[in-house]
């Protein structure tokens, strides 16, 4: 199948050869038809399924500019409000506006009310409706990742926002899971929606799951060794923050390892760019927060390494579920310092399954000494072993 295949706009279409995709993923081809009919949608989709596009070219297809506010995306975050925004601009030419908090209120407010296609996270979003905005020209109603919404505590809002919009709409909702509040607003506010599938349950047959106990300043001294010894094609590094994204990947390249950061700061073409570059060279490192690696497809990753904790169980299950796909063998390596233990617990009690920890190789001890210098060897090799937690009985 072919996105020529759908019934796409013109537009749209040139946007999508532009953009280098060919094939559609599996929740794409499922779920633009349906979209494409003008019915509600409920999408179960994992991480890097293409859910963004899966929504965001039928949708664009069907709209058209100067006629207000037709498109209205809700997301738990900043970051990924700015990732869903940047991802539909690339995908047609129409005026799409992120709104979220922490930045001034007043130029968001000028530049909705020139919009076609509005991205936003719902406390903000209620601002500006506060302030006038008016959703009376909602055609077209996503909500993205709306678990996560509620587990941020945002559903009150997020139903505040659907009243304020036409009952004659189109509604989408994204969700890893369906919780009761779920469903409830499901049958509250969505017209016999059609439920589509497409996750990747990863085989942990074919996954091996191990873990470093492994202090703080040694930790990308570790990285570099198991990146240099032990992985021989596609990795992704995962960090909390893009902060943390660029410093390990400007440290990784310090030491002759081709590692490239993915974060909300870098544009979707950018990302789009080097992810396209990765899958040619067929090795590379990808260093990236959580929130980036949504919606990002990449085949072929042979290991995964959590070098700075997940925030949650269900996003340690995200990362892991890049590699061990396809029939393919995979390994998942997560970094825990004494600090993360208690969390670490937390996350093999929700996976129901006990990490083994590893034994920490002998490795070569690299003080970094600034973000702007070249970190600095040390001739002392690391040979201990360290015991932060044991199973419990």
């Amino acid at each position: 199948m072919q996105f020529s295949d759908f019934n796409l706009s013109e537009d749209v279409l040139k946007s999508v050869h532009r953009l280098g995709y060919t094939e559609p993923t599996l929740i794409q081809q499922k779920a633009i038809p349906l979209i494409l009919e003008g019915k509600d949608v409920i999408g179960h989709s994992e991480t890097g399924s293409g859910k963004t596009a899966a929504f965001g070219l039928p949708i664009l297809s069907l709209i058209q500019s100067g006629r207000g506010i037709q498109v209205l995306v809700l997301t738990p975050t900043r970051e990924l409000c700015v990732q869903v925004s940047d991802a539909l601009r690339g995908f047609a030419r129409l005026r799409v506006v992120p709104v979220f908090g922490g930045v001034g209120i007043g130029a968001q407010l000028g530049a909705v009310r020139t919009a076609e296609v509005i991205v936003a996270t719902p406390g903000r979003l209620l601002d500006l409706i506060e302030r006038g905005v008016k959703l009376h020209t909602v055609r077209h109603l996503v909500l993205d990742e709306a678990d996560r919404m509620l587990d941020m505590g945002f559903i009150d809002d997020v139903e505040k926002i659907i009243r304020c919009t036409p009952k004659q709409r189109q509604t989408m909702l994204f969700s890893a899971t369906l919780a009761p509040r779920l469903k409830s607003l499901v049958h509250k506010y969505m017209n016999s929606p059609v439920m589509v599938e497409a996750k990747t349950h990863v085989d942990t047959s074919l996954l091996a799951e191990r873990a470093f106990a492994v202090h703080g300043p040694d930790k990308f001294s570790l990285l570099v060794h198991c990146l240099k010894h032990e992985t021989p094609g596609i990795a992704i590094v995962f960090c909390k923050t893009r902060h943390g994204c660029d410093r390990v990947a400007r440290n990784l390249r310090a030491q002759r390892i081709d590692a490239t950061p993915i974060h909300g700061g870098l544009s979707q073409s950018n990302r789009i760019h080097t992810i396209n570059s990765l899958h040619k060279r067929g090795v590379g490192i990808l260093v990236a927060t959580d929130v980036a690696s949504r919606g990002l497809h990449i085949d072929n990753i042979s290991h995964v390494y959590n070098f700075d904790l997940p925030q949650t169980p269900d996003d340690y299950v995200h990362r892991i579920g890049r590699t061990a796909r396809a029939g393919a063998k995979g390994d998942a390596v997560t970094f825990v310092t004494p600090s993360d233990v208690h969390d670490f617990k937390g996350i093999m009690r929700h996976v129901n399954r006990q990490i083994p920890q590893a034994l920490l190789p002998a490795f070569e001890k690299i003080t970094v000494t600034s973000d702007h210098k070249r970190p600095e060897h040390r001739a002392n090799k690391h040979h201990g072993q360290e015991h932060f937690w044991k199973r419990r009985r």
